[in-house]
């Protein structure tokens, strides 16, 4: 069950509506940076979610609040539509201040909502949750989680960068820190699991006779004319402390040469395939 309050999470104020900036805004909306994807994607997390019931109440808590970003940005996207023509005739088009803030709008903010916000990115791509993950392993999933919340900052930081409005800079200061604090907890509950050795790798409840352990821990270098890019990950003990680093150069193919032999008969091949 849900509850809502009429009054957003944060104030948001647009000192100068810019139709090409509700465009931008967009992407953090319906984007696969944006806040539908990460709502989304812990909602799903949460109702998959087993083990200590906490988890699941703090990615549902987490979840409700990106639906209250959803909410704030999209009255963002609509007060920048304030002043857009919602008109567009033959002769306002001659004039360079509506040709301007018509090539910079997305124009279904006029022919599909009306100068409201969509539930689309920047292009007017409708967001189609392909970039939802749910996998029920929670190290798994807060890994996906801390790169979604870095992805967004990314993204809001961009936006920060692309408006001197300063109602829109305000809002997106607070949206930035939300980031930094997702980043954090996120990261938290893995450091309280046991942190990146007990939770690697990824399940850790894979026994180990399940695995070719002797290929687990050396980098392959595939390149026929660079060498080796020396870093943490070609020496040393493993991030799970169960071995070392190796690395091999020019690796030797160990499988064989795939051949599939004669096309099926009535398998729509040519005869010749067939044999």
């Amino acid at each position: 069950m849900f509850h809502h309050s009429s009054r957003l999470q944060y104030e948001v104020r647009v000192d100068r509506p810019d139709p090409q900036f509700a465009k931008f805004l967009q992407q953090a909306i319906g984007g696969v940076e944006g806040e539908i994807r990460v709502a989304m994607q812990y909602f799903f997390q949460a109702m998959g979610c087993r083990g200590d019931p906490k988890y699941r109440d703090m990615l549902m808590m987490t979840a409700t609040e990106e639906l209250s970003h959803i909410e704030f940005l999209g009255h963002a996207v609509a007060l920048n539509l304030e002043g857009a023509p919602v008109e567009v005739q033959d002769e306002a088009t001659k004039d360079p201040v509506v040709h301007a803030i018509m090539g910079g709008m997305n124009p279904r903010h006029i022919l599909s909502s009306g100068l409201s916000a969509m539930p689309v990115n920047a292009n007017g791509v409708p967001f189609d949750m392909s970039h939802v993950y749910a996998t029920g392993n929670i190290a798994a999933d807060m890994m996906a989680n801390a790169m979604a919340e870095g992805s967004g900052r990314v993204l809001a930081s961009r936006l920060y960068n692309m408006t001197d409005d300063s109602g829109m800079r305000d809002m997106l200061s607070f949206l930035i820190a939300r980031d930094t604090m997702h980043q954090q907890q996120w990261l938290a509950v893995i450091e309280e699991l046991g942190g990146m050795e007990a939770n690697l790798p990824v399940p850790n409840s894979t026994p180990p006779e399940h695995e070719a352990v002797e290929h687990s821990y050396y980098f392959l270098n595939t390149s026929l004319d660079e060498p080796t890019p020396q870093g943490r990950w070609t020496s040393g003990p493993s991030l799970d402390g169960r071995a070392e680093f190796s690395v091999v150069e020019k690796p030797q193919p160990l499988g064989q040469k795939p051949d599939l032999g004669l096309a099926r008969p009535k398998s729509g091949a040519q005869l010749k395939q067939m044999g």
